[in-house]
This record gives C-alpha cells, structure tokens and sequence, in this order.
C-alpha cells in the first residue's frame, strides 16, 4: 500500500467501518492478530500496518520523526479509500495515533491508546516526575542514543535480547504463558529483517534529540492543540514504561470525551496480555 511516499505492508480483516491499528516497539503488525479477527467479527474493517521501518514496510534512511509517522498513517488511511478511520494505538503506535488526531483531525473518527501517553504528557511527565516516569522512559531511551551498539544488541543471539525487554515490560501472568514464548519468537525473528532494528532506534533518538532542537519546539506547538474525538486509554496497572499519572494527564490535552481503563496485572502489552478484555473494551468505545 503507498503513503506518503512509501510502500507500507497492512493485513487485513472484516468489512465495515475502517479500523487502521498501530503497533509499537518491538512488534510488527502480528501484534494485533487478536483485535483483527474480533474487529472483523465485530462488523468492522479491521487494518493492521508495519509502521515505517519495520517488517515489511520500507525502510528508507530518514522520517523516523511524529511528522512524518502521522503523515504515514494519514497518508494510509485515504490510500485505504476513506476519508477517516478509527485509530488504534499501542506504544509507538500510540504517540502517532496522539499526533494524527492533533494534527490531522479529520481523517480519525476516535482514537484508544494502549499504553501509549499523549506526547506531550510524556514531555511533562518525565521533567515534573524524574524519579517516576523520567526514570522509568530513561531506563531504555538513553541507551538507545548510541551509535551502532543497540542495533547490533538487539539482533545478537537471534535477538535474545527482545525477549528480555518483553520480559520486563510485560505482565508476569503473561510472562508465564506459551502465547508470551510464541509471540517472542516472532518477535525475535522480526528484529532481523535487514533494517529493522536500526529504525526502530531512530524513532527513539528523535524523540530525545529534537528536545533539543528547533524541531522538537516547533513540534510540541503543533501538538499542543486539544484532541476533540472521543479518546479510549487502556492502561496496564503494572507497566514499567508508563505511570498511571502519566496517562491520565493527557487529558489536559483533549476537549472530548475520555475513557480511562485500568487493567490489574497487566504490563506494557495489554492487547497481547488481556487480549478478550481489551476487545470487549474496544468494541464498546468504538460502537458508541
């Protein structure tokens, strides 16, 4: 599928109203295989994407940047043949599904995020809360600022070492279950496509060094306008990357309705690790 000047790979699932799904680090598309089949089931068109860089989208040197990622999902959903869609969001997926509304508010009819802050909370967040949530985005987006070293550690022992971030992001139930060692062996497989691992750290090292540039004020401005389509955010109570004060200060940031849903012993994946709950909050959101 071409978007914004790129070859974007989707699968696909159902009829009905457009529902476009974001995945985040380190996933693929694969992420929502539970959602997409619920979707479709549901009475929805259901499009699951590999974001810029990752899978089997292209994989081009630059625009690894909000601006361009939302101009991807935009770009994706009139190259879909409609005018707007629902968006869905997890981590990365997320932050876009954020920008897109604020950005381009016509094409997304709702938007739910899982695990995934407004970008601008986020901002606030980590400089208000160092010792909570900038501690905890810290944790893994400094490291990933290095030159060659992440790519090269992320795809080392056939990248063993997803599984471990996985492992520490996740729930323990999840942790515990044969879908967890499925889902981290496709995982670990994905990280070696050629390419993918040194896109997926692009998109870490713009968040952190555009802080610092003219870009990256230029962007919060943009950003900065309210969100006025209904928003769903589904939060694990036991992720590791995001407060739960993190996601509930985004609504500083939206003029229309927002639900806020809060799973008990879920960690940083809850569409993969509470796969019927969050369908059944999904459905709901998205038929009202």
């Amino acid at each position: 599928m071409s978007a914004n000047g790129i070859r974007l790979h989707v699968a696909e699932c159902g009829e009905g109203p457009l529902v476009v799904l974001l995945h985040g680090f380190p996933e693929f598309w694969w992420s929502w295989r539970h959602q997409l089949t619920a979707l479709a089931e549901s009475g929805y068109r259901a499009v699951a994407v590999d974001l810029r860089g990752y899978g089997d989208s292209d994989k081009p040197p630059r625009g690894y940047d909000l601006w361009t990622l939302a101009g991807d999902v935009a770009g994706l959903i009139r190259a879909l043949g409609e005018p707007e869609a629902r968006v869905v969001g997890h981590g990365w997926g997320g932050l876009i599904g954020w920008t897109v509304a604020a950005l381009q508010p016509r094409v997304v009819r709702s938007l739910a995020v899982f695990a995934a802050p407004h970008p601008l909370a986020l901002r606030a967040q980590v400089m208000r809360d160092p010792r909570g949530q900038g501690l905890a985005t810290a944790r893994y987006v400094l490291g990933y600022q290095l030159p060659r070293w992440p790519e090269r550690s992320l795809r080392a022992d056939d990248g063993a070492k997803v599984e471990r971030i996985m492992r520490s992001w996740a729930g323990r139930e999840w942790t515990r279950s044969a879908d967890f060692a499925a889902a981290a062996a496709r995982y670990r497989q994905a990280v070696q496509i050629p390419g993918v691992a040194h896109c997926a750290m692009e998109y870490y090292r713009w968040a952190l060094r555009s802080q610092l540039r003219v870009e990256g004020r230029r962007f919060a401005a943009a950003v900065a306008r309210h969100v006025t389509t209904p928003v769903l955010q589904i939060h694990g109570a036991d992720d590791p990357c995001l407060m739960e004060r993190t996601a509930r200060a985004c609504t500083r940031w939206t003029n229309g309705p927002v639900d806020h849903v809060v799973l008990p012993a879920t960690g940083h994946f809850p569409h993969q690790e509470r796969p019927a709950e969050t369908v059944r909050h999904l459905v709901g959101f998205l038929a009202r």
